[in-house]
């Protein structure tokens, strides 16, 4: 065997098993029947998803954090399209800069991230609002909305838009009937991903809680600090089904994009 490719392949085994170990450790740990977290768990028990489940705290937690991933990602589709065009379609230098500026939320440190934010909406009255969580996390979620968004954008030839506002269409009805339609997937695919990465966020979240409404994330570094019990891994588990199930549905969604062939304008 080529020395280079079993390199490759025991260092991909080795970050499977960074990823997986962790969660094949909590899974049984949410099963536990005690009431303390304990490896390997002792008996088997539902018993930790039923007390989440009927706990009104922590589904008001729950409620809380899925109103705010849905507006993040009703808010990261909508801008996040717009910029996509604005970065594809228009080019130059100043798409060049608005990239450079998007990759910005990934690469700084989400601790210095939440901190800035903390200093500003301090300031203008946005601490613990719903606005201050929906603008912190789309400040995170934008870069993989856009990006998504700009893949399809720029398999699509720029010459059927062309060729619908030769026909008499305006851009906006140009983009709206021929290409929007190609790209909804991808459109779909990156508000998933935006939805997600704001339900799971705990870091900026912390530093923006308010004292009466908290998120889940939140609520689970609250618990931490209190009261350990299964029921953290519980959620854990929860939140990690939900996160394969939205990132099942966004490759699906990507899949089909690739597939689909673009929609020509009829003549």
């Amino acid at each position: 065997m080529n020395v280079r490719l079993l390199a490759l392949n025991i260092y991909v085994c080795a970050v499977l098993a960074f990823v997986l170990v962790p969660i094949l450790v909590i899974l049984p740990m949410a099963f536990s029947n005690t009431s303390y977290l304990t490896f390997p768990p002792k008996g088997f028990s539902f018993r930790w998803f039923i007390e989440f489940f009927s706990n009104s705290r922590w589904m008001g937690a729950a409620a809380f954090s899925l109103t705010i991933a849905f507006c993040v990602a009703l808010v990261t589709s909508v801008v996040g399209t717009m910029t996509s065009y604005a970065m594809v379609r228009g080019g130059g230098r100043l798409a060049t800069v608005f990239r450079i500026t998007l990759m910005l939320p990934v690469i700084v440190p989400h601790v210095a991230l939440a901190v800035a934010l903390y200093l500003v909406f301090q300031k203008v009255g946005l601490m613990g609002t719903t606005a201050g969580y929906v603008l912190a996390h789309s400040v995170i979620a934008m870069p993989f909305t856009v990006f998504t968004v700009s893949a399809a954008l720029s398999r699509i030839d720029p010459a059927l838009e062309s060729a619908a506002m030769s026909c008499g269409a305006t851009r906006f009805d140009a983009f709206r009937l021929v290409t929007l339609p190609n790209i909804l997937p991808n459109v779909f695919s990156g508000a998933l991903f935006a939805f997600i990465i704001s339900f799971d966020e705990p870091v900026i979240t912390y530093f923006l809680a308010g004292a009466r409404d908290k998120t889940l994330p939140r609520m689970m570094f609250d618990d931490i600090q209190m009261n350990i019990t299964p029921m953290l891994a519980a959620i854990a588990v929860l939140l990690t089904g939900l996160s394969i199930a939205v990132l099942l549905s966004a490759a699906l969604l990507q899949r089909r994009s690739r597939t689909g062939s673009p929609s020509e304008p009829s003549t």
